[in-house]
């Protein structure tokens, strides 16, 4: 049970996750500094967000909201049509206030043995930016999230989301830290049939808090699964605020060996939800939390937020503000280099 000052905490953050903090300059990540280029995305080109999710669809075929919280059989796949935001000056006074990014339509499902394949026919020749979302989503606000941190970055291959079964409720900190990690060989069977499919191209992952775990668990079992050569067509990996123990986070970076030198870690030791989630589990610092040095010293990159964030919980700024956005774009450069 948690207490009522934890009670109230959440209460806190969900009435102000929505707020987007203003914070100017550069993010260092101990390579270079710079702006995300101003050019178009291929997602605004042509709207289709590639879906992989462990969530049980919603009718048949899906209808608004389209997937919900209850676990599904396993690993289903689909395509989601997006509106894409009206880049008129009138649309961005509009957006203020209605948002930009939308889902429209999503079409057929592939449900089973057949999904992983079927993801990986769809992004034939390509490379792939897949975002795997965090704590309290809902699968459209894991949608926008998506769409928002492709055209955000200018990625310029196909643009995907893997979505877990969360509750998308305050108080089931609990059942969405479980459905994440039941998600995980799933996530790892998609991966895997990229891994192997002939399509030449690379897989960059970023993945929001609680998705970190699930992401760095699916890559370790990856590893010690499928050898280095599955590894090898994983190109960036961004793990965003990462809801993780740091023991356990130490744990898995050690256990992926090499292979730790293609983790970037955006950080911010003024991180409230993630302060909020240490306490619940104990007091131990989050890997998201940590000190810049001690996070260096498992071999991964480290982008340091904590003087760049104006709002109040300092969680998602990777999704709003252009210099730390830049970090996400030169991690995906180094990754589709390797």
């Amino acid at each position: 049970m948690t207490s009522d000052a934890t009670r109230r905490s959440f209460l806190s953050l969900a009435t102000a996750a929505g707020l987007a903090p203003a914070l100017s300059g550069c993010v260092m990540d101990g390579l270079a500094t710079g702006t995300v280029a101003e050019t178009q995305s291929a997602l605004d080109v042509s709207p289709v967000l590639l879906v992989a999710t462990t969530r049980k669809p919603v009718g048949n075929p899906p209808r608004a909201p389209f997937f919900g919280s209850d676990r599904g059989r396993g690993l289903s796949f689909t395509e989601a049509r997006m509106s894409a935001p009206d880049r008129s000056l009138i649309g961005k006074v509009s957006a203020v206030v209605s948002g930009d990014w939308g889902v429209r339509s999503v079409g057929d499902v592939t449900t089973g043995p057949a999904a992983a394949g079927a993801f990986a026919q769809a992004t034939f020749g390509r490379d792939v930016l897949i975002y795997v979302h965090g704590y309290r989503e809902t699968f459209e606000s894991a949608a926008i999230s998506a769409a928002r941190l492709s055209d955000g970055v200018r990625f310029s291959g196909a643009s995907a989301l893997f979505t877990w079964p969360s509750a998308a409720a305050t108080f089931d900190y609990g059942y969405d830290r479980e459905s994440a990690l039941w998600s995980r060989d799933a996530f790892q069977d998609l991966l895997k049939a990229f891994a192997t499919s002939p399509s030449g191209g690379r897989i960059h992952i970023v993945a929001h808090s609680m998705g970190t775990l699930l992401t760095l668990e699916t890559l370790r079992m990856l590893r010690a699964e499928a050898g280095e050569a599955a590894v090898a067509r994983i190109g960036a990996v961004v793990l965003a605020a990462p809801d993780i123990d740091i023991d356990l986070f130490t744990n898995g970076v050690e256990r992926l060996g090499p292979d730790a030198k293609r983790i970037t870690v955006i950080s911010a030791t003024n991180d409230r939800a993630l302060e909020l989630s240490g306490a619940i589990a104990g007091g131990i610092v989050r890997a998201g939390a940590a000190d810049r040095e001690r996070l260096e010293a498992l071999g991964v990159r480290v982008a340091d937020a904590s003087d760049y964030g104006g709002g109040l919980f300092n969680h998602d700024l990777f999704l709003t503000n252009k210099d730390v956005q830049a970090v996400v774009k030169r991690a995906i450069g180094r990754g589709s280099n390797q």
